[in-house]
């Protein structure tokens, strides 16, 4: 069956029961229908934080062959419940613009599912709705302050965008103002995606409310005429923008198919920034399970770099063990089999694919993490494939166990969740930070492009050297940086699959995410509003007469 087939066919429990199991008083959960709630910040226990065990889930480089890195945390969650401990998963929210494109959702596959899928795919609880909101509402107050010279900003040096939960590629770039003197003023801006804004990163790495307000009071904005710079506190709106978040900054509670609690919050990208739900969310998940299954976007050189030198550094929290997670089909793309002939017996093109996978097991030993690597098992995968992948992993020093948690659910986990419950219990290490965030900006991007992709040298464009000097006159050079970077390869040129060696990454410019926290050089195309494929996802969406909803994956 289907997944969406698969999902509707399951019997939920009333939200209430799966609160109960966190041990969540019905009367504090605030519901959103039957089978979602959200979970007040009261529940947040630093000291059973502490004791908890933290498990995050990675992947190598994407691929179109798919990793399924969320089917396989939603699996490992239920695995582990299957031993008898009390876990819950954390994951993020999806964007509509991937479920209507080509991606698809982010609720899982399979047996390995959150749910209710068509919700959680969707509007679920308005949280990028209001993110998107206050975000505007930020967009409309530095217009107006333009219009009216009333804070004396130079319009030229605005590069606060307006965003929009969907793939419009036609809004990438904008002209606003037109219309006359009573419209505004003129001048050129665009739109985001919801997913990029940096409100999203905001709220994912806010601690409690208070700090999500003084966050979105310290939003660089520009500069004055004067040239000196103006933060969204100037213009007196991180207050309302505070008012439209106060639903949205609270953790949503769900479950898997198997009746796993699953804590759901926020969605930020890990090419364009931290990639990882809130720490909200996972400090509530950690406050009441013993184990708590969370993922970083993309593979490990994105989200789990960020999870450790952004999430991390700033929240205090550190995995027990990562789970990384490879398919013999994705390793075969990466050595060359093309996407049509990746479910082929092909050993050739596995070993030479293997080196990515040996790349992100090195870079978890960097950040001197124990590690488990699962290997995401399909139909067509041979013996051969999978004993050579493990073999490989062995030479490594890691362990790599074969996973069927799309067509067995939590039973094709166990034996995962006893190597990985094992890892964590035993790992005594806290993980390492890849730099000092004292140390001056390409001090640190070298370190991540050299240590982590495996570049031979930085470069920098003029704009991007402008942007260093900036930032420095800003006082801002001792925040962390979030590498905008394809996630298709290791470097910052999507072709280059495999292992590749001796590239250069260029730094086109960087962006300041000062109420986040962090510095974002741009390397590469990245695209902050992707655009519809050919065929989008949208063409094959429909609902029925008695509101039943198809298409979705």
């Amino acid at each position: 069956m289907k997944d969406i087939e698969i999902a509707r066919k399951a019997k939920l429990k009333p939200i209430q029961e799966i609160g109960s199991q966190l041990g969540i008083r019905q009367e504090d959960l605030e519901l959103y229908g039957k089978y979602k709630a959200k979970i007040p910040l009261k529940y947040i226990d630093q000291k059973k934080v502490d004791q908890s065990n933290l498990i995050l889930v990675s992947a190598i480089s994407p691929t179109p062959a798919g990793e399924g890195k969320t089917t396989m945390s939603i699996g490992l969650s239920q695995g582990l419940n299957k031993l008898g401990v009390n876990s819950s998963v954390v994951l993020r929210e999806p964007s509509l613009g991937p479920v209507f494109g080509i991606k698809g959702g982010a609720t899982g596959g399979g047996n390995s599912q959150v749910l209710p899928m068509e919700d959680i795919n969707l509007h679920f609880t308005g949280d990028f709705g209001a993110i998107e909101k206050a975000h505007n509402l930020l967009a409309a107050l530095i217009d107006n302050a333009v219009q009216h010279r009333s804070r004396n900003i130079d319009p030229r040096t605005v590069l606060w965008k307006r965003v929009m939960d969907m793939n419009d590629r036609a809004l990438r770039k904008a002209i606003v103002g037109l219309g006359g003197r009573t419209y505004g003023v003129p001048r050129e801006t665009g739109f985001d995606i919801t997913a990029a804004s940096e409100l999203m990163a905001i709220m994912c790495l806010a601690e409690n409310f208070e700090d999500l307000k003084e966050k979105l009071g310290n939003i660089f904005v520009g500069y004055t005429y004067d040239k000196e710079p103006v933060y969204a506190r100037d213009l007196n709106a991180h207050g309302a923008m505070a008012a439209l978040m106060k639903d949205a900054i609270k953790p949503n509670l769900v479950q898997t198919l198997e009746g796993t609690p699953a804590i759901i919050h926020g969605g930020p990208f890990a090419n364009i920034a931290q990639g990882t739900n809130s720490v909200i969310a996972t400090k509530t998940g950690m406050s009441m399970s013993d184990y708590v299954v969370t993922e970083a976007g993309f593979g490990f050189d994105l989200g789990a770099e960020k999870f450790f030198d952004i999430k991390c550094g700033y929240s205090g929290l550190s995995p027990k063990a990562v789970v990384l997670v490879a398919t013999a089909r994705a390793l075969k793309y990466h050595g060359g089999a093309s996407l049509d002939h990746v479910n082929e017996p092909n050993m050739e093109a596995l070993q030479k694919g293997i080196e990515n996978l040996e790349k992100h097991i090195e870079n978890i030993q960097t950040f001197d993490i124990c590690a488990v690597v699962a290997i995401n098992q399909f139909t067509s995968d041979s013996q051969e494939e999978l004993d050579f992948i493990q073999q490989r992993c062995e030479e490594k020093g890691i362990d790599a166990v074969v996973t069927d948690v799309w067509g067995q659910g939590g039973n094709g986990a166990v034996d995962l969740a006893k190597k990985v419950k094992f890892t964590a219990d035993n790992c005594k290490n806290a993980y390492k930070p890849m730099y000092d965030w004292k140390w001056d900006v390409p001090k640190k991007i070298e370190t991540v492009a050299k240590k982590i992709y495996g570049a031979a040298a930085i470069d920098y464009t003029a704009s991007a050297k402008s942007d260093l000097k900036k930032i420095d006159q800003l006082g801002l050079s001792e925040l962390p940086v979030c590498i905008a970077k394809t996630q298709n390869s290791l470097s910052d040129n999507p072709k280059l699959l495999g292992r590749p060696k001796d590239f250069v990454v260029t730094v086109r410019e960087i962006e300041i995410s000062s109420g986040a926290g962090f510095l974002v050089p741009i390397t590469g195309k990245i695209l902050r509003m992707p655009g519809l494929p050919k065929q989008p996802a949208a063409e094959h969406i429909d609902v029925d007469k008695d509101g039943n909803i198809t298409g979705l994956a």
